[in-house]
């Protein structure tokens, strides 16, 4: 056995990474995304009931802090639930994060790869965004509700959408690339299967936000990925994440308005 492993390690091959949680809990994990796909396609199909969001809006802008500490809940919520599966197989949360070395050489050797990263996240969303839409493109023009009501306008809103954003930044990154892309790549036994898998679900995650947004999504989901793969932990993809999503939801307008 030795022989076969010092082999392998000699011919460049890697042998299949071992589950972090039981099969069962990546079940129960994929059946809460049926039920979040499934609440956000009655979200897009939703009348409004007797207190509609003007049209094309999915929720009246005074519904957005509680939308906002919802999304808080539900994050630590998933975060917590694939800890639990991690942590009875006997792991920790270093098996979903990965082994961060605490240093500022490397803290900002992470800051250093986030910036081009950000430049190249920003440049694929536009660019898969107007082959979607660009005249009438692969979805057309689109008629998804959108969350533009739920941008923050005030203080109190700016810094829960803060909170907001380093919560998916945090909890997002070690769900979907700490617990869904190593279970997958332990159940495949291939790092690209893993990352395709991961981003549809991770897309699909945010059916919410209609068929155009969950494409573009999925793609960014995708980057997430490999830069995960690529570093071998997620402490680039936390900062990236939580940045890129203060920027869309806030700093963006901020600057440009």
């Amino acid at each position: 056995m030795a022989i076969d492993k010092d082999l392998a390690e000699n011919c460049g091959t890697q042998a299949r990474p071992q589950q972090i949680a039981s099969w069962l809990h990546l079940a129960g994990f994929l059946l809460i995304g049926a039920g979040v796909v499934a609440f956000g396609v009655l979200a897009q199909h939703n009348s409004g009931g007797t207190a509609p969001a003007e049209a094309g809006q999915l929720a009246r802008h005074s519904q957005a802090i509680p939308i906002y500490l919802g999304a808080i809940i539900m994050d630590w919520a998933l975060l917590y639930y694939c800890w639990v599966g991690v942590h009875r197989s006997g792991g920790n949360l270093k098996q979903l994060s990965g082994e961060i070395a605490w240093s500022w050489e490397s803290l900002l050797a992470d800051v250093g790869i986030v910036v081009p990263f950000w430049l190249m996240w920003e440049g694929t969303a536009w660019a898969v965004h107007w082959i979607l839409t660009s005249g009438g493109g692969l979805l057309g023009s689109g008629a998804a509700k959108t969350v533009d009501n739920l941008l923050p306008h005030s203080l109190t809103e700016v810094l829960l959408w803060v909170a907001t954003s380093v919560t998916a930044g945090i909890c997002e990154e070690l769900a979907f690339r700490g617990y869904v892309q190593r279970q997958f790549h332990a159940l495949t036994g291939s790092a690209a299967i893993a990352i395709l898998l991961q981003g549809l679900i991770f897309g699909l995650f945010h059916s919410y936000q209609g068929t155009k947004n969950v494409v573009v999504i999925c793609v960014l989901g995708l980057l997430y990925g490999a830069l995960a793969e690529w570093r071998k932990n997620l402490r680039a993809n936390i900062i990236a994440h939580g940045w890129s999503d203060i920027w869309e939801g806030w700093l963006k307008f901020l600057l440009w308005s």
